[in-house]
């Protein structure tokens, strides 16, 4: 990206003088994307900072406004920008006080200053390696570093275990793989390992990518006649993160590749980190041998965090952030946000942005309004078919892989019936969806299952219990 005083002629904006000018052609863009109302809350007071070598930073006025964008805008801004530089590569937010703004008034020069080198024509020769172009190289969020990670019962095994691959001491754990819950942090504390061996060996070759992006990019070198190019790119990795494995489930071509990719990875002694929202043996429609590579290694679990813990995170987000809210409304908030750290962060972002933006204070009954849907979320448990799996085979007293095998004697069949009847009063899934989730079985078998369970229910009284008690625990 040329600086900004040299840009070129793009969609009819003519020679643009200045960062204001480029600033400018850009909203006009970003206003119709986000909305006039989020518009004038969020980008009123931003400007452009710099451009060049690719990267166009944007200045905002406080860190409130600065992770708000971030989590909702950045691609719109991303989007609008790149109407103004037709070689965009990154876009990223900076907190400029007040007061450090870069002026737009009177000439530096004519001032008797040193013109302003915001967009200088070259870069240092250490810049090529400065270490933000090495995360964003490797593909990894600066923010997610152990520094920023808070440590509870919850985590701590999963926390000390990627610490030891930081610092090189977990060569046993290959493969870790790390598995829970979403918003719970495991891909915080995959990027945090990352981080610390690109910090600790400059040539360190380290590769962050989900299991959704190899399979498409695997899709796309099949369709381009490209395998070779696709596999050198991800079998030359020393550490190789690997998130949401749970992708791979059911496609085949890509498990195969994957397979093959995993075991060049290990025998050339790259460290691999895998993360999951369940253990390897309970992916469904995941090869054995693929459940077998996961599971040699090292298999840690993050559970949600206690009370004590969400209020500690919660802390240290106040301070980050310097929001202001008071203890007591933090304290609420770890009350009732129990899921997932990402649920709770993002109802201390929407309390504190509004007692920024208000400028009154924030009582409980307006936490109620402002946070109404995530209460509402947290106290209706989503029924899903894995959780009716797993809790049909406890109140029966058989094993979890019995929902899905093509054992049929009566004291297996019987219950994954009744989870097949519950999986359809329950949930929103189709036949057909139900139908897979129980080992790749026919609609026909869903709807037999359906009606023998309701018809039994009318004559029997102690199934008919169960299956009610089952439906309360779920619900719980």
């Amino acid at each position: 990206m040329e600086p900004v005083g040299a840009l070129s002629k793009v969609d009819g904006v003519g020679e643009l003088s200045d960062q204001a000018k480029a600033w400018s052609e850009a909203c006009r863009h970003l206003s119709p994307m986000v909305g006039s109302d989020a518009f004038e809350r969020w980008f009123k007071a931003a400007q452009l900072g710099r451009a060049v070598d690719g990267v166009a930073v944007v200045e905002v006025p406080n860190e409130i406004h600065q992770v708000w964008i971030e989590t909702n805008y950045i691609d719109e801004l991303r989007a609008a920008l790149g109407e103004v530089f037709e070689d965009l590569v990154q876009v990223r937010i900076e907190v400029v006080e007040a007061g450090e703004a870069r002026g737009e008034g009177a000439d530096a020069e004519d001032a008797g200053e040193k013109s302003p080198d915001w967009f200088p024509e070259t870069l240092p020769d250490e810049v090529p390696d400065r270490f933000d172009k090495r995360l964003k190289r490797a593909g990894l969020n600066p923010s997610f570093t152990f520094d920023g990670f808070v440590v509870g019962a919850n985590s701590q095994f999963a926390h000390a275990a990627c610490e030891a691959v930081a610092d090189g001491r977990g060569g046993a754990y290959n493969p870790l793989f790390i598995y829970g819950g979403p918003g719970l942090g495991k891909t915080h504390l995959m990027q945090a390992v990352g981080q610390e061996w690109l910090k600790r060996s400059v040539p360190a070759k380290v590769v962050y990518f989900t299991c959704e992006r190899f399979t498409n990019e695997f899709i796309e070198a099949i369709r381009k006649g490209d395998l070779a190019r696709f596999r050198n790119r991800y079998r030359s990795a020393e550490l190789m993160l690997i998130d949401d494995v749970q992708f791979l489930s059911g496609k085949d071509r890509s498990q195969e590749e994957f397979f093959h990719t995993f075991n060049t990875l290990m025998d050339g002694r790259c460290q691999l980190i895998l993360t999951s929202d369940r253990p390897a043996s309970e992916i469904k429609q995941l090869e054995p041998r693929l459940v077998s590579r996961f599971e040699c290694g090292l298999t840690v679990e993050l559970q949600p965090p206690a009370f004590e813990t969400r209020l500690a995170i919660l802390h240290k987000k106040v301070e980050e952030w310097g929001v202001r809210v008071e203890e007591g409304i933090v304290r609420m908030l770890a009350e009732r946000l129990k899921t997932n750290v990402r649920r709770l962060e993002g109802g201390l972002m929407r309390v504190g942005t509004y007692a920024s933006l208000a400028g009154e204070r924030v009582t409980q009954e307006k936490v109620e309004h402002l946070l109404r849907d995530l209460f509402r979320e947290e106290n209706s448990r989503q029924v899903t078919i894995d959780s009716i799996q797993r809790l049909v085979a406890e109140h029966f007293d058989i094993r979890l892989a019995d929902m899905t095998s093509r054992r049929r004697p009566a004291s297996i069949a019987g219950p994954r019936q009744v989870a097949m009847y519950l999986s359809r009063t329950l949930t929103k899934s189709s036949l057909i969806e139900i139908g897979e989730a129980f080992g790749g079985r026919d609609h026909g078998t869903v709807i037999h299952a359906v009606r023998k369970v309701a018809g039994l229910m009318e004559t029997d009284g102690e199934l008919r219990d169960r299956v009610e008690r089952i439906q309360s625990d779920l619900r719980r």
